[in-house]
């Protein structure tokens, strides 16, 4: 497992290099299949988000790393949307890219630059399963709850597997149970957890034998910029249907969490 310091040099180093949607994406299928793969999670958010009534509300992105879902909160109408990200390659981008948006340098586990109360909602993407150790994403999840405003919305991404948790040097796949359990001691109800994608990403909660066969396969189907894109296009259509569909995913799932009253 690396150390806090060895993962924030880690991401800066890959965003640095790749301030694309591969860059924070999944690396290995190229960036035309991650670009496929991002209309889909595009699309879940919006309509996950949208149901916020987000219009006019005060959001931060935690871990904004290309502004993605700035991006998106900016298209729901969000009237004030703050980025944070651990790396000043992605800070100094984000700045240029959203003139008229705050950007600061903090990991989501220390925001110590936003006053308590400050947000409507707070979203967190693909971020959460990237802090290994389990103190610091529970002291991350107690922030995102001292700057939410009392039922205030968090939107997250995470891979809530019914299977044995599996550890790596930097990417940690945790349990539902554990995962549901942490965020309720933080404060927050679960209200909705639906498929971020379903064929599209590492099948993290299936079994070993289509883990391997599943990854496989995508890997030799994006092994050029070409084949990488048509098999994009082809899954595409299949994975709007699946996400919409399905309840659980055996890979990234969205989880929209509210803030109970402080007592």
């Amino acid at each position: 497992m690396a150390r806090h310091s060895e993962l924030r040099d880690f991401w800066e180093r890959r965003l640095e290099g790749d301030w694309t949607e591969s860059g924070v994406g999944y690396r290995a299928l190229g960036r035309p299949f991650n670009r496929w793969m991002y209309r889909v999670r595009e699309e879940v958010f919006l309509r996950e988000a949208g149901r916020l009534a987000p219009c006019g509300r005060s959001v931060l992105d935690a871990g904004s790393g290309t502004g993605f879902y700035v991006r998106l909160w900016e298209r729901l109408g969000a009237g004030d949307v703050t980025g944070c990200d651990m790396t000043d390659a992605a800070v100094a981008r984000l700045r240029g890219r959203f003139p008229d948006h705050r950007f600061v340098r903090q990991d989501v586990s220390e925001l110590d630059a936003f006053d308590a109360d400050s947000f409507d909602a707070v979203s967190c993407m693909d971020v959460l399963f990237h802090i290994t150790d389990d103190d610091r994403y529970a002291h991350a999840l107690a922030e995102f709850a001292r700057v939410v405003r009392p039922g205030g919305h968090l939107v997250i991404s995470e891979n809530c597997l019914q299977r044995p948790e599996q550890r790596g040097e930097h990417q940690v796949n945790r349990t539902l149970e554990w995962i549901a359990g942490t965020v309720d001691k933080a404060g927050f109800d679960v209200i909705r957890r639906v498929p971020l994608l379903v064929l599209m990403n590492a099948q993290v909660d299936a079994s070993l034998l289509w883990r391997k066969l599943w990854g496989g396969v995508l890997r030799a189907a994006t092994v050029t910029a070409p084949t990488g894109w048509a098999a994009g296009a082809a899954l595409y259509p299949l994975e709007r249907r699946l996400v919409r569909r399905r309840r659980e995913s055996p890979t990234t799932e969205l989880l929209v969490c509210r803030l109970r009253e402080r007592r």
